[in-house]
């Protein structure tokens, strides 16, 4: 039924005008306004989420976004510059003083939030490791 159905994703915020400069300029990502009071994010491979404004949002207690990295430590480093706070987790998965996850046996990951309460992440894309090694070999 849905075999080549084109499929987003959303979630709310209470402003979504500062939902725009938060994505737009402190994460430097496409956004679009749309009719009726939504915002759109463009990413890669065509991939887009709606963000919507509701006056009694209430924040997700998960992840609702993950955004893949080539290196986390610079990537960490950059969004710190530009004003992002990154999360600090001990248990059951510890981050370190950046508020990098590095357990060994999954990809780095680091946690912030939006403005909103939303949880984001950012993780390493191992596949440009992998393809480095190959290289050297």
């Amino acid at each position: 039924m849905f075999d080549g159905s084109k499929a987003f994703s959303s979630f709310s915020v209470n402003n979504l005008q500062q939902a725009k400069g938060f994505y737009g300029n402190t994460l430097g990502l496409k956004v679009k306004e749309l009719e009726m009071g939504l915002l759109e994010l463009n990413l890669d491979q065509g991939f887009r989420v709606i963000i919507y404004e509701k006056k009694d949002h209430r924040a997700a207690g998960f992840t609702i976004l993950n955004f893949e990295v080539v290196k986390i430590e610079s990537a960490v480093k950059e969004l710190k510059a530009r004003g992002v706070k990154f999360e600090q987790y001990e248990d059951p998965v510890a981050t370190n003083e950046e508020g990098i996850c590095d357990n060994g046996y999954g990809p780095k990951i680091a946690w912030f939030k939006d403005p909103f309460g939303n949880i984001l992440s950012i993780l390493e894309d191992g596949k440009q490791d992998e393809e480095e090694k190959k290289d050297n070999d």
